[in-house]
């Protein structure tokens, strides 16, 4: 036949993605849907079987295996016109135009090629009073072929397609069961349906069981469908809203049709503020589709029907010009919107409460710029984690953030022909922005501290073998470990747990060797838990003489919570080890960072901290340096003028109680309770 020559060429570059296996069967309904509406406007005095052909239906008894035989093809059979001598030549032409105007491309036969090895059909037809027959096999080597015309003992106008030898790429992809398959089929041909005149008899069978599509759609329509008329760029749309039974698979969806079938099925789910999960009308609980056709959508379709040549969003000069599918969603989601507002009050109200309480109770730090959010970026999912709720929020407040940006480079600059008061205002307006950012900053600051309590607190408790954690754990919560200021932001380092005047200094190093630090030249290989050296006035660094030292130096040693084996000797001895580091720094030529001597580094004064439980052999070391218990008996202090270092011994529950108390009036501000 004629149509063999390109047939082989055509298939290579007809697309039809794996996932889209079933899509031949939903043409070949479409088909018949055509070939009844071509004999009769009525549709009711049409029908169309489905058979689902299975490699050895009846061998098992598949509902108690669990399992069903692979799909080896569909067999079609209609009542409608038939291949006719006129349907039969425009099979035989690739790219038809006959029944263009109900939206066939003359491809849908391509695309049973493109899933099965080969196609049987068997026609009868009527011609004047006549009924007659044909039958003839499609396939990719021979085309049509084996044509057989008669006229003898025929009885019955029908029309059968058999689908043979499903290809193992779709068929493994494609649903398996006669109800997914029967949903998947209504889904496909909903709109013939909803449409005035409704859609012919159809029954979808496996072996013995079938399932009438009518009573599919009755059963799965929540209340009748309706219909409305939009435009996008002069282009008209129409919106068809329909409700399905919350008992129904499918979830919220907006569906694109073209030529009167289905073609690209987006979800909706939090594209619309409140519609996700269930939503309930006076009837009860439905899931929603929107269906969206129009005469745009059906010029535009790609020749598969898998999807459209319309671009996704239409930048630069063509933006307010060109019909993109952004566009398209732009102008409906409003409707849908409308159409389900009622259905929607409860969801939406239940996200903001969400919204409200994280906010109160987990991340005051959004409190400040909540106003500042619009109402449909407030609306969420009300069972949404803390974790995306977070995500979120953040989201908003970069948007935030980079607005108040763009605000700023601008602002000082009046606008040509503003006057004095509006320029006043519009500044007024910035500042105010800015200082609920500069809120929220803080609040996410006070908020990361109240956490690092907590997990400090955590941390100092006996495990379920009544052991401890060690120090190391401790370390890493006050500061990283083998980091120096180099390495880290400030916002890594909780130095405010011991004291909040730490956060200043010019070199931090926190478990890193001595001679690896640049603020000394000693070539020792200890490792302080954490050295800080803090430069008072750099440019009179260069003086001589009996000058004051410049600087200070502050080490902390940090012990495993509950350890009781303190004794004499730096290995032992957390204070000794303390300001046996000191002493090091200082005898190796102590400098800043940047390389400059600081005078008199010998002398420079030490700050020592030692965080440890007081247990009985800390308390010993304690005395034997003479120092003083503190009134609340959770710490002890003094100074060594031997070492010119001022010495404090600081329990860790006092580290704890004092960090509470430091930050309480911050944290009552926030609502975040402290005990």
């Amino acid at each position: 036949m004629s149509m063999k020559t390109n047939l082989s060429g055509r298939l290579r570059n007809t697309s039809l993605p794996a996932n889209n296996g079933l899509m031949p069967l939903f043409e070949a309904v479409v088909n018949s849907i055509h070939s009844i509406e071509e004999l009769s406007n009525d549709m009711s005095t049409g029908s169309i079987s489905v058979e689902i052909v299975r490699s050895s239906q009846g061998s098992l008894d598949l509902k108690k295996a669990g399992q069903v035989e692979k799909i080896v093809g569909f067999k079609i059979t209609d009542t409608g016109v038939g291949f006719n001598d006129l349907n039969m030549k425009s099979f035989e032409t690739l790219d038809t135009d006959h029944k263009a105007d109900k939206g066939c491309r003359g491809v849908g036969r391509l695309l049973w090629l493109k899933a099965f090895k080969r196609v049987n059909v068997q026609s009868v037809y009527q011609s004047g009073d006549t009924l007659f027959s044909r039958a003839f096999t499609f396939n990719i080597n021979l085309g049509i072929n084996d044509i057989v015309n008669s006229s003898e003992n025929i009885s019955e106008r029908k029309t059968t397609v058999e689908l043979q030898d499903f290809s193992e790429t779709y068929r493994v992809a494609a649903p398996k069961t006669l109800d997914s398959i029967s949903k998947s089929l209504l889904e496909h041909c909903l709109w013939y349906f909803v449409r005035e005149g409704g859609a012919p008899a159809i029954v979808v069978k496996d072996g013995a069981d079938k399932i009438l599509l009518d009573e599919l759609y009755d059963e799965y329509m929540h209340d009748s469908a309706q219909t409305e008329e939009v435009e996008v760029y002069g282009e008209s749309f129409s919106i068809t809203h329909i409700k399905f039974r919350a008992s129904s698979a499918k979830s919220h969806a907006l569906s694109f049709c073209a030529t009167n079938r289905l073609v690209k099925e987006e979800a909706l789910n939090n594209k619309i503020p409140g519609l996700y999960g269930s939503i309930a009308d006076k009837n009860g609980g439905f899931v929603y589709s929107c269906y969206v056709s129009s005469p745009y959508l059906d010029e535009k379709v790609r020749s598969e029907r898998t999807g459209f040549n319309i671009e996704e969003n239409a930048e630069g000069l063509f933006e307010d010009k060109e019909i993109s599918l952004k566009k398209i969603r732009e102008v409906i989601y409003p409707k849908i919107k409308a159409h389900l507002q009622e259905s929607l009050k409860a969801n939406i109200d239940a996200g903001k409460e969400r919204v409200e309480k994280f906010v109160a109770e987990k991340a005051p730090r959004y409190r400040p710029i909540i106003s500042r959010i619009s109402e449909d970026d407030l609306i969420v999912d009300s069972s949404i984690s803390d974790k995306d709720l977070d995500i979120h929020l953040h989201k908003q407040l970069a948007k935030l953030e980079r607005s108040i940006l763009e605000k700023g480079h601008n602002i000082l600059v009046p606008l040509q022909g503003e006057s004095s008061p509006e320029y006043y205002a519009r500044v007024r307006a910035y500042l105010e922005d800015v200082s609920d950012m500069k809120k929220s900053d803080l609040a996410d600051y006070l908020c990361h501290r109240r956490v690092i309590i907590d997990l400090l607190e955590d941390a100092l408790k006996q495990d379920s073998d009544g052991k401890y954690v060690t120090e190391d754990i401790i370390h890493e919560l006050i500061m990283p470990m083998r980091k120096d200021s180099n390495d880290i932001f400030p916002e890594s380092c909780n130095l405010w747990l011991l004291d909040e005047n730490l956060a200043f200094h010019d070199y931090l190093a926190s478990d890193k060797t001595i001679n690896a630090m640049p603020i000394s030249q000693s070539s020792d290989t200890k490792e302080p838990d954490i050295l800080a050296l803090n430069v008072y006035d750099n440019p009179i660094l260069t003086s001589e003489g009996d000058a004051l030292p410049l600087a200070s130096i502050v080490v902390v040693e940090i012990k495993r919570p509950m350890r009781n084996d303190a004794r004499a000797g730096e290995d032992k001895d957390p204070i000794e080890q303390a300001l046996g580091y000191l002493k090091r720094v200082r005898d190796g030529k102590a400098q800043t960072p940047s390389g400059r001597p600081i005078p008199n580094s010998t002398d420079i004064p030490g700050y020592c901290y030692i965080v440890c439980d007081l247990t009985e052999s800390v308390q010993k070391r304690c005395d034997l340096f003479n120092l003083t218990i503190s009134s609340d008996r959770m710490g002890y202090f003094g100074y060594n003028s031997n070492y010119k270092a001022y010495i404090e011994v600081i329990s860790f529950d006092k580290l704890i109680d004092s960090a509470k108390k430091r930050n309480k009036a911050f944290f009552d501000k926030l609502g975040l309770p402290t005990t």
